[in-house]
């Protein structure tokens, strides 16, 4: 049985597996106004299961009116673009990753030795126009209210989402979900390792009753005391 082309994870809120094996998600949310927000789009191969993804919702690529990102990596903006000539929808970033979004790079990473030079050009995507940005703790008029969590450490601006109106928490590479575990984001893709783990704290602030993982499927049974289990560990852990 092949699997989902799309998750409901609250009314309105979708993740779209844009790799195998939920190895990359997109988020897609519907307001009661009928606009339609995208959060991250996956690399180009993934093309046709976002849009699948978007059919499961209800939705066309040509009807997306806002995209969001959660970071300038090209697993999760590659296809951005590209959603923007087809919907001619405005893109928001957080301030301190939009001037790599528009060239079209990723920040620099603090490890990755002999395959940082690899990673840099490997990880090259289609600029993206930043038509707005936003900081931390803005409250987004998006499907009735989404929260902004700067996250910083994976990239500058990385951004994770709360939806205050569901509490579906969008942690971003902040932490990932793996074989039933949640994990710290990967250290060889992060532009600053203590800094992510100092901003992986700030999820355990909203009341979260999903919690969403740009890799990995989504938690909601007892997702809030997990969550807090694993910050509470990897806290004690680093002192």
């Amino acid at each position: 049985m092949s699997a989902p082309a799309a998750y409901a994870l609250a009314p309105g809120i979708w993740r779209i597996p844009v790799a195998p094996s939920d190895g990359i998600n997109a988020f897609v949310l519907r307001g009661d106004d009928g606009q339609v927000t995208l959060i991250d789009a996956g690399l180009p191969f993934g093309w046709k299961r976002l849009v699948a993804g978007l059919t499961a919702a209800g939705v066309d690529v040509r009807d997306v009116t806002k995209v969001l990102v959660t970071h300038a990596h090209n697993d999760h903006v590659g296809n951005v673009a590209r959603v923007v000539r087809e919907s001619q929808a405005p893109v928001s970033a957080h301030r301190d990753d939009a001037s790599y979004l528009t060239a079209g790079r990723v920040p620099s990473i603090e490890q990755g030795g002999i395959l940082r030079p690899l990673l840099s050009r490997w990880a090259r995507y289609e600029p993206i126009g930043v038509d707005s940005t936003f900081g931390d703790g803005e409250l987004l008029d998006i499907a009735g209210g989404l929260r902004v969590l700067h996250t910083p450490g994976h990239t500058p601006g990385h951004t994770s989402y709360f939806h205050e109106p569901t509490g579906v928490l969008i942690t971003g590479d902040v932490i990932h979900f793996y074989r039933g575990t949640i994990r710290i984001g990967m250290k060889m893709y992060c532009h600053d390792i203590s800094l992510n783990e100092r901003s992986a704290q700030r999820l355990a602030e909203p009341k979260a009753e999903v919690v969403a993982f740009t890799h990995g499927a989504h938690l909601s049974d007892a997702a809030r005391p997990r969550l807090h289990s694993f910050l509470a560990e990897r806290l004690r852990r680093n002192g």
